[in-house]
C-alpha cells in the first residue's frame, strides 16, 4: 500500500501548497460574498458581479507568470544534470535569479494594466445592461479592488519561483488568519467602525486589497527564510534582462489568453444572468463562487502535475507522463465527486452561509436548482484545467487557447444566448450553455494531450534517446 501511495504523495506534496495559496485568494472573495449578504440581495448581485470581473483580470495576470515555474524547474534540472547532484550549480542559480527579476517586472506591468482596465470597466457597467442600482454599487468595490492586483501578482511570482524549486511551502496558517482579518476589516469599512466613514461595498474591496498586501509580505518573509530559496531571492526587477522578459511574455501570453477566455465565458454568463434580474444574478454569483472554491484544488493539481511532467521529460522518463496524468485526474475526480454529492444531498446547508437565515425564498430556490449545473460545471472545468497543465508540461501552451476559442466562443456563448432567450430557458439556459462550452473544451484538450503524448513516447521509442524527445512545431 505504501508503495502505491508514494507516487500520489509526490503529486500531493507539490500540488497541495499551490492549492493552499489559491484557497487563500478564494477565501478572501468568499468572505467578501458572505459579508455582502448582510447588505441585501442587490449588494450580493453588484458585489458578485464586481468580483467576477476582478477574478477574470486576476486570472489573466496569473497566466502571464504561470510558466515561470516550468522555466525555473528546467533551469534547475539542467544544473542538476551538469553536476550530477540534486542542487543547482552557480550557472543555474544565476539563471533562476534572472527569471525572478524578469517575472517580477512582467507581473508589475501586467497588474498596472489590469487595474486600469478594471477601473474603466466599472464606468461601463450601465452600458453593458446592468441595472443602475447594481452598476452604482459595483463601481465602488471595483475601484478599491483594483490596487490589490499588484500584491496578488507579486505573490504568484514568488509562488512560481518556489514551485519551480519544488519548495512551495504552506500558507495554511496565513489563510486561516487572513479569513478572520478580512472579515473584521470588512465590518470595519462597511459600517464605519473605529470612527471611520462607512464605505458599504467599497469597504469590502478595500479590505481585500489590504489583506492581499499582507499575505504577499508574509509569503515573502517565508521565502526569504528558506535555506534554499532565500539566497536566490532577488527583488530588483528594474535590472531585469529584456531577453528573459520577452521569453516569459511569449510563454505567458497564450496561457493568459487561455485563462482569460475561460474567465470571460463565466463573466459573459454573469452578464446574461444580470439581464434576468437581481434574484437570478445573486443566485448565480453564489453558485459560481461555490464552484470556484472547488476549482482551486484542480489548479493545484494542474500546476503540480505540470512541473512533474517537465521534470520527467527533462530526465528522459517520458513513460511517467501518462502515470502523472492518471494520478492527477484520480485525485481531482475523487474530490469533485465528494463535493458534488454534498451539493446534491445537502443544498440548503451549502447555501445557508451565503444567504443567511432570512434568505429570499426566490434566491434559495434558484440557487438550489443551479447547484445541479455546478456539479457538471466542476467536472468539465476542473478536468480541462488539469489537462492544460499537463500540456504545458509537454511544452504546449497554445493548445489551450486554440481549443477554448472553439469550445467557448463557437459553442458555449452561442448556446447560452440561444437557450436563454429563443428557447425561453432563462437562467437555466445560461448555465446549460456554460456547461456545454466547458464540456466540449475539455474533450478537445484531452484529445490533444493524448495525441501529443503518443507522438512524444513514439519518438522516444524510435530514437531510443529519451533526452532528445521532440515536441511538434505546432505544439510549441
Amino acid at each position: 500500500m505504501i508503495a502505491r501511495l508514494h507516487p500520489y504523495r509526490d503529486l500531493v506534496t507539490l500540488s497541495a501548497p499551490i492549492a493552499g495559496i489559491q484557497f487563500a485568494q478564494v477565501a478572501l472573495t468568499s468572505t467578501d460574498l458572505l459579508m455582502m449578504g448582510f447588505l441585501g440581495v442587490s449588494a450580493v448581485a453588484a458585489g458578485g458581479l464586481a468580483m467576477l470581473l476582478y477574478n477574470q483580470l486576476r486570472t489573466m495576470c496569473v497566466g502571464m507568470v504561470t510558466g515561470v515555474g516550468n522555466l525555473v524547474a528546467a533551469a534547475v534540472g539542467r544544473g542538476e544534470k551538469r553536476t550530477g547532484v540534486k542542487e543547482p550549480d552557480e550557472t543555474a542559480r544565476a539563471e533562476v535569479r534572472g527569471l525572478l527579476r524578469a517575472s517580477l517586472l512582467v507581473a508589475t506591468l501586467a497588474a498596472v494594466v489590469a487595474a486600469a482596465v478594471l477601473a474603466l470597466a466599472s464606468l461601463l457597467l450601465p452600458v453593458l445592461g446592468q441595472a443602475p442600482e447594481v452598476a452604482a454599487q459595483a463601481q465602488g468595490i471595483m475601484l478599491t479592488l483594483a490596487p490589490g492586483l499588484l500584491p496578488m501578482l507579486w505573490l504568484n511570482v514568488l509562488r512560481q519561483f518556489a514551485v519551480g524549486m519544488r519548495r512551495a511551502g504552506s500558507l495554511l496558517r496565513v489563510t486561516v488568519i487572513s479569513i478572520a482579518v478580512n472579515a473584521l476589516l470588512n465590518a470595519v469599512f462597511i459600517y464605519g467602525w473605529l470612527g471611520l466613514p462607512p464605505l458599504g461595498l467599497a469597504g469590502v474591496g478595500l479590505s481585500t486589497t489590504l489583506v492581499q498586501l499582507w499575505t504577499c509580505l508574509v509569503y515573502l518573509r517565508t521565502v526569504g527564510r528558506d535555506p534554499l530559496l532565500g539566497p536566490l531571492l532577488t527583488l530588483d526587477a528594474w535590472r531585469a534582462d529584456w531577453g528573459i522578459v520577452k521569453t516569459i511574455t511569449g510563454l505567458g501570453t497564450p496561457i493568459a489568453l487561455t485563462y482569460g477566455s475561460e474567465a470571460a465565458i463565466t463573466s459573459i454568463a454573469t452578464l446574461f444572468m444580470g439581464g434576468f434580474g437581481a434574484v437570478a444574478l445573486a443566485a448565480s454569483n453564489i453558485v459560481n463562487q461555490l464552484a470556484y472554491i472547488v476549482y482551486q484544488v484542480n489548479i493545484g493539481l494542474s500546476q503540480g502535475s505540470s512541473i512533474l511532467v517537465s521534470r520527467a521529460i527533462g530526465k528522459g522518463r517520458t513513460h511517467e507522463v501518462a502515470d502523472i496524468a492518471r494520478r492527477a485526474m484520480t485525485i481531482g475526480l475523487s474530490i469533485m465527486t465528494a463535493v458534488g454529492l454534498l451539493y446534491a444531498v445537502l443544498p440548503s446547508v451549502v447555501l445557508r452561509p451565503f444567504l443567511g437565515a432570512q434568505a429570499d425564498p426566490a434566491v434559495v430556490a434558484t440557487a438550489t436548482t443551479l447547484l445541479w449545473f455546478a456539479i457538471a460545471h466542476q467536472y468539465f472545468k476542473g478536468s480541462q484545467n488539469i489537462c492544460v497543465g499537463l500540456l504545458r508540461g509537454l511544452g504546449n501552451t497554445k493548445a489551450g487557447l486554440t481549443n477554448t476559442l472553439i469550445g467557448y466562443w463557437l459553442i458555449g456563448v452561442p448556446a447560452m444566448a440561444l437557450c436563454a432567450h429563443p428557447l425561453g430557458l432563462g437562467g437555466l439556459g445560461v448555465w446549460f450553455g456554460l456547461c456545454l462550452g466547458f464540456g466540449v473544451t475539455s474533450l478537445l484538450l484531452w484529445r490533444r494531450f493524448l495525441s501529443d503524448l503518443g507522438r512524444l513516447t513514439g519518438a522516444s521509442s524510435a530514437l531510443n534517446a529519451p533526452n532528445t524527445t521532440p515536441i511538434s512545431k505546432e505544439a510549441r
